[in-house]
């Protein structure tokens, strides 16, 4: 594989790339939905009980996701994950480079990508490439899609990183989804992304997380409690990185225990308002 380098001003902090590959056996299948490849899971019977599965920059194609995708059909939904990307997906070699180590003199992400043969993938064009202007459109078309089912019931929203803020504006005033919850947002802007949720809203964030950090999790608790009338909650997990609840180690007890925990979460909030 050929080296590549980081772009510095990617707008894409190191631990976005971070995190550990889960091992195991997804159960789904792929389909096609509104002309995306997705990987869909769960008793079609549930799909009066559906979930939107956005991911992060790592796509739908990574075990983790689909793993954790299968663990919310158990659960009683039936959920889809598109792919948003069109195969353009940052390639999963990154967290074999990339995974946090607290005890390990701090590095910068250019220099441990230096440190290996396996360059990690080159940013800034792929942020350009999958900005808001061209995922957006695809998102919704997603849930247009889902909603021509009639089979389709509730609709709820769950987006990673990447996929977090998504699921915010997904919860918009408007929007044909009935409750979203957003892990640890990336590129959140407050308060405009945030002002116009009219919809049940989860979020759950770390308080080592760089891209939404404890000042901007106050204001984002600030708006949210402000909404007369619109069920949110913020839980801040103590000691968690950014990307915990899918890219965490599951070989460290704590990691794993929260990553479930937000699962957990997850399952409860949506059981409640769909």
């Amino acid at each position: 594989m050929s080296s590549q380098t980081i772009a510095p001003n990617s707008g894409i902090s190191d631990c976005c790339l971070s995190g550990h590959l889960h091992v195991g056996n997804p159960i789904g299948q792929e389909e096609a939905l509104g002309g995306m490849t997705t990987y869909t899971t769960g008793d079609v019977k549930n799909k009066n009980k559906s979930i939107l599965f956005i991911t992060d920059i790592f796509g739908y194609h990574l075990t983790n996701t689909r793993l954790l995708a299968d663990e919310y059909a158990k659960a009683g939904f039936y959920v889809y994950v598109p792919d948003l990307f069109d195969g353009d997906y940052v390639p999963e070699y990154v967290l074999d480079v990339v995974a946090p180590k607290d005890t390990a003199p701090p590095k910068s992400f250019t220099e441990k990508a230096l440190s290996t043969a396996k360059a990690p993938f080159d940013l800034g064009p792929w942020v350009v490439k999958h900005r808001e202007a061209v995922s957006l459109p695809l998102i919704k078309n997603a849930v247009e899609a889902i909603r021509a089912d009639p089979a389709t019931g509730k609709l709820g929203a769950v987006g990673f990183c990447w996929g977090g803020r998504y699921a915010i504006l997904l919860a918009h005033a408007g929007s044909q989804v009935d409750a979203a919850v957003a892990h640890h947002p990336s590129f959140l802007g407050l308060p405009d992304d945030v002002e116009p949720v009219a919809k049940p809203l989860a979020v759950t964030v770390g308080d080592k997380d760089s891209m939404l950090d404890q000042k901007g999790v106050a204001q984002l608790k600030e708006i949210l409690t402000s909404k007369a009338g619109v069920p949110s909650e913020v839980t801040v997990y103590p000691g968690a990185h950014h990307g915990f609840t899918v890219r965490g180690d599951l070989n460290n007890e704590t990691e794993r225990e929260q990553k479930e925990q937000a699962a957990e979460q997850t399952i409860a909030w949506m059981r409640k308002y769909l």
